[in-house]
C-alpha cells in the first residue's frame, strides 16, 4: 500500500481498531501518504474517516482512547491525523469536523486543498471511493481557499519573527507558498517534493530551500537532518536568525503580490 511495511502495518491496526469503535463507513487517506511524496517518520499520515452518523459521547471518548493506545504502541502513531465526518456534512467546506491530529481531539473543516486531493489521488483504506459522496470543488473554490489562507493566516503571522526561528514554520510557510503558487497558476496541485522545485523557479534563498531538503529528505543523519533548534550552538544560533530574515523577506514581498493580484472585492452595502 505505502512501500513501507510498518506504516501500511500502523494503517490496517488503526482500521482494525476503530472500525467496532464508530459507524465508519469509508476511510481516506490525503496528503503525502496518497500523493507518491510519503517520507515514514517525517511525512504526517492524513486520514478521513466518514461516518453514516455522528458520534454520541460515549463513542467519542472510546475513539480518543483508542488513538491513544495506538499513539502507545505505535510511535509512527504520532504522525497519523484523522477527521471523522459524517456523510450528509460533506458538502459545506465551512463546518468543523471531529479530528484527532497532534495526539489530540479538536475540531476542524476539510479544505478545499485536501477535497480536490481526495478527488485526484485520494488512496481508499477502506470501504467506498470519495467521489461517491464528497461533493467536487470547482476551480473557483480552490482559488478563493488559497488565496484566503494566504491573507487571512500566513501574512498576518509575519508580524511575528519569534515564529520564524522554528523549522516547523519556515517548512509549512515557504511549501505552502510554493504549492498555492501552482494552483493559482495553472489550477494544479503538487507534492511538496515538487514545491521544492518551484521555490527555485521562484528565486527563494538557496540557503534556507537547501536547510528545508535536507532536513524532509535527506538521508538520515545527515548534515541539517537533525533540527537545528535542538543543537544551541553559536552558529547554530546565527543561523536561525538568518534563515528567519530570508524567510521573511520573500514570503512578505511573494504573499503581498499574491494578495495585489486577488484583492478583496467590498461587499456591497445593503440599500437604505
Amino acid at each position: 500500500m505505502t512501500g513501507h511495511a510498518p506504516t501500511t502495518a500502523l494503517l490496517d491496526r488503526f482500521v482494525a481498531d476503530v472500525a467496532p469503535l464508530v459507524p465508519l463507513t469509508s476511510v481516506w487517506a490525503h496528503g503525502s501518504l496518497a500523493g507518491g511524496d510519503y517520507q515514514p517518520g517525517r511525512s504526517d499520515l492524513d486520514l478521513i474517516a466518514v461516518l453514516h452518523r455522528p458520534c454520541a459521547p460515549e463513542e467519542e471518548r472510546r475513539l480518543t482512547e483508542a488513538h491513544e493506545r495506538l499513539g502507545a504502541a505505535v510511535p509512527l502513531a504520532a504522525k497519523l491525523h484523522c477527521s471523522y465526518a459524517v456523510v450528509t456534512e460533506l458538502d459545506d467546506p465551512e463546518r468543523p469536523h471531529l479530528t484527532w491530529a497532534h495526539e489530540e481531539i479538536m475540531r476542524r473543516p476539510i479544505t478545499p486543498v485536501t477535497r480536490r486531493e481526495l478527488h485526484e489521488f485520494g488512496l481508499v483504506l477502506y470501504g467506498g471511493p470519495p467521489a461517491s459522496v464528497l461533493p467536487p470543488v470547482t476551480d473557483e473554490e480552490l482559488t478563493e481557499f488559497v488565496v484566503r489562507d494566504l491573507r487571512e493566516f500566513w501574512r498576518p503571522h509575519l508580524d511575528h519573527p519569534e515564529l520564524w526561528l522554528h523549522d516547523i514554520w519556515v517548512d509549512a510557510a515557504l511549501l505552502t507558498l510554493a504549492r498555492g503558487t501552482v494552483t493559482l497558476r495553472d489550477g494544479r496541485l503538487v507534492t511538496k517534493r515538487q514545491a521544492l522545485a518551484v521555490l527555485r523557479e521562484m528565486r527563494a534563498p538557496a540557503r534556507v530551500v537547501d536547510d528545508v531538503e535536507r532536513r524532509r529528505y535527506g538521508p538520515p543523519g545527515s548534515p541539517g537532518q537533525d533540527s537545528h533548534e535542538t543543537r544551541g550552538t553559536l552558529d547554530d544560533a546565527r543561523w536561525l536568525a538568518d534563515r528567519a530574515s530570508l524567510t521573511l523577506g520573500f514570503l512578505t514581498s511573494e504573499i503581498d503580490a499574491i494578495m495585489a493580484r486577488h484583492p478583496v472585492v467590498p461587499t456591497p452595502d445593503p440599500c437604505p
